[in-house]
């Protein structure tokens, strides 16, 4: 119906509205301000908004004017995805109104519209949603200048997607030394299978599966990987090579659907390929003097190695193939 040159939607006439938020239409009472611009109903909605100076504005049978804020969802999702689609997205404050309204004004106009809603909350900082108008977002490129990138993907993909995420360096650097955990049984698995590893075909397990099938939960999904990473890891102890290979297979796979892969992260260690190499050049020297003292049975000497390599950040761990070093970030 028309307004004062607007024209509303009339919730009354779409007996399922309030059906995606759980709202009681009977608890939707009018307000004052409803009353006072002449609404039929505190819920009706604006599809169309009369010109105002300074907008832009185009002709239609009731005045010059623009879309409404709902209208302007509905027109896209239908241009680029057609009256019926799968997945409609957004974030939790966006259930009500503006999603129950597109569904409304969609249908209504003889569309199906979306066949399944996920809605996701919000990244935190101090307590508080990140967001622009707040003045507390963070750029992804700064915040790799401290992390590496794989990190904080690792980080942001272990929640699930409609919980709650207060971000923090502390945090991220926690998830980063979990994900270095699975990074860890990776390079230890190749160097186990040598030439072998680079023929095994990526899987995934029906655990896994399942719990990506259930609502994406993703967090239960990494804690399948690391149980993997913690059965592979009791195989290399024990040298039981099929069941290394089933594992490393197997988290090869699950990283892959989370795009972790160590293919899409060839360099994650915030350097470049050349410095990598003069880097492992240099501490596979001290490797080597700390082996020989520990020969001589020099182990003062050989742990001094060791602790130097540890306070700039080099994490040595001995396997029975030899040492192993990692860099934290």
């Amino acid at each position: 119906y028309e307004l004062n040159g607007d024209v509303y939607f009339d919730v009354k006439s779409f007996t399922s509205y309030g059906s995606l938020s759980g709202q009681r239409p009977d608890e939707m009472v009018s307000s004052a301000d409803s009353e006072a611009m002449g609404k039929r109903d505190a819920r009706d909605f604006a599809m169309w908004k009369s010109v105002k100076p300074g907008e832009p504005s185009w002709p239609t049978p009731f005045g010059d004017g623009r879309p409404g804020w709902h209208i302007e969802c509905s027109a896209m999702a239908e241009k680029y995805l057609g009256a019926n689609f799968d997945i409609h997205g957004g974030g939790l404050d966006l259930i009500f109104p503006h999603h129950e309204n597109e569904i409304a004004q969609s249908q209504a106009a003889g569309g199906g519209f979306a066949n399944y809603w996920m809605h996701n909350a919000w990244v935190t900082t101090a307590g508080e949603k990140m967001s622009k108008s707040l003045g507390n977002s963070l750029l992804v490129a700064e915040v790799v200048k401290r992390i590496r990138p794989v990190d904080l993907r690792y980080y942001l993909v272990s929640v699930h997607y409609r919980s709650m995420l207060e971000y923090s360096d502390t945090s991220v650097q926690e998830a980063g030394q979990a994900f270095r955990r699975i990074e860890g049984f990776l390079a230890r698995a190749a160097e186990f299978l040598g030439e072998d590893s680079r023929s095994v075909v990526a899987t995934r397990s029906a655990e896994f599966d399942a719990a990506m099938d259930d609502d994406l939960s993703v967090a239960q999904a990494c804690a399948v990987i690391h149980d993997t990473v913690r059965a592979g890891n009791a195989a290399l102890t024990d040298q039981d090579r099929t069941t290394v290979t089933a594992a490393y297979a197997s988290v090869l796979g699950m990283l892959d659907v989370l795009g972790l892969h160590p293919q899409d992260w060839p360099d994650t260690s915030g350097t470049d390929g050349q410095t990598t190499t003069v880097i492992d050049g240099l501490v596979q020297a001290l490797l080597q003097q700390r082996q020989d003292a520990r020969g001589r049975k020099d182990f003062e000497a050989a742990d001094a190695i060791r602790k130097g390599l540890d306070a700039m950040g080099i994490r040595i761990e001995d396997t029975p193939q030899g040492a192993r070093w990692t860099l934290e970030h």
